[in-house]
């Protein structure tokens, strides 16, 4: 069991445009910026929106380095710890190289030995709710081996892979693994490999490797998000397009600046997620 429990409460996305991106946010999921900064260690500038009790960072690049040879995207999974030194300290012992930023903590792909993730390590801090998210609780990572990962990916961060949950699905055709940090809690990496080159996913696999994909809140107001995403970006989300309660949608990456956004209704995520008795009933 993890010594230093964590939770996603972030994620990076590399822009063309902090300003035009935000906006979208905003729009869509009424977001509001907190701050904006500099990142040396990523040689970028930083704008920080407030969704849900979550937070997004929007990264331009400032000239060489690492976001700018990202291109457009998911840059970065980002996960909160009660304890960050021992985190830190945990993850030194096992020879992972990070640069160190303000409170935060930046972990390379490379350094992880990992298949395609890349982290940001922040402080747990409470944050009032902003917006019509109500928090971030998944990152997806594509992979040629999710077995083999799952394991590692256990093993960096002190957690037990006894409780992580196997996914399928013959209908975007991946399988793997939901690595929940906690029990009681949804927050996880989606470890998978999608297998059908035909595919969506598998098209993105076959040209990227392995890399990030998407992220994934939830909300108990997603039929406000519905009516926002058909004013606001009605050729780029998908989701029930009639009066019926909204189990789930997706955000397009032309929507929001590059990533793709899935929102679950508040609990439903359960259904695969190995508890589908925690599932509240919509409405």
């Amino acid at each position: 069991m993890s010594n230093h429990p964590l939770r996603v409460d972030r994620i990076q996305l590399a822009v063309r445009d902090r300003a035009v991106t935000a906006a979208a946010w905003h729009s869509l999921l009424d977001s509001a910026v907190v701050r904006e900064d500099r990142v040396a260690a990523l040689n970028c500038h930083r704008t920080v929106l407030a969704v849900g009790t979550s937070e997004v960072e929007l990264l331009e690049a400032d000239g060489t380095g690492p976001v700018q040879a990202a291109g457009v995207g998911l840059f970065a999974a980002g996960f909160a710890s009660d304890d960050l030194l021992a985190l830190r300290d945990h993850l030194r012992s096992q020879a992972v190289a990070m640069a160190s930023e303000g409170n935060q903590l930046f972990i390379a792909p490379d350094a992880l030995q990992s298949q395609g993730l890349r982290v940001v390590l922040s402080p747990s801090v409470e944050r009032s709710r902003q917006g019509l998210l109500t928090r971030l609780y998944e990152v997806t990572n594509l992979v040629p081996d999710p077995e083999a990962w799952c394991q590692h990916f256990a093993k960096l961060f002190g957690l037990d892979a006894g409780r992580f949950v196997r996914i399928q699905s013959e209908n975007y055709g991946y399988d793997g693994r939901l690595t929940l940090f906690k029990p009681d809690e949804l927050d996880r990496v989606e470890i998978i490999h999608p297998y059908d080159r035909g595919k969506t996913m598998g098209r993105f696999f076959a040209k990227r490797g392995a890399c990030l994909y998407m992220s994934y809140g939830e909300s108990d107001r997603s039929d406000e998000i519905r009516e926002r995403a058909r004013r606001h970006a009605p050729n780029d989300w998908t989701g029930p397009d009639d009066d019926q309660t909204v189990d789930g949608l997706f955000l397009h990456p032309k929507a929001l600046g590059g990533v793709m956004l899935g929102i679950s209704r508040l609990t439903y995520a359960w259904t695969w997620s190995g508890s589908p008795d925690r599932v509240e009933p919509a409405g």
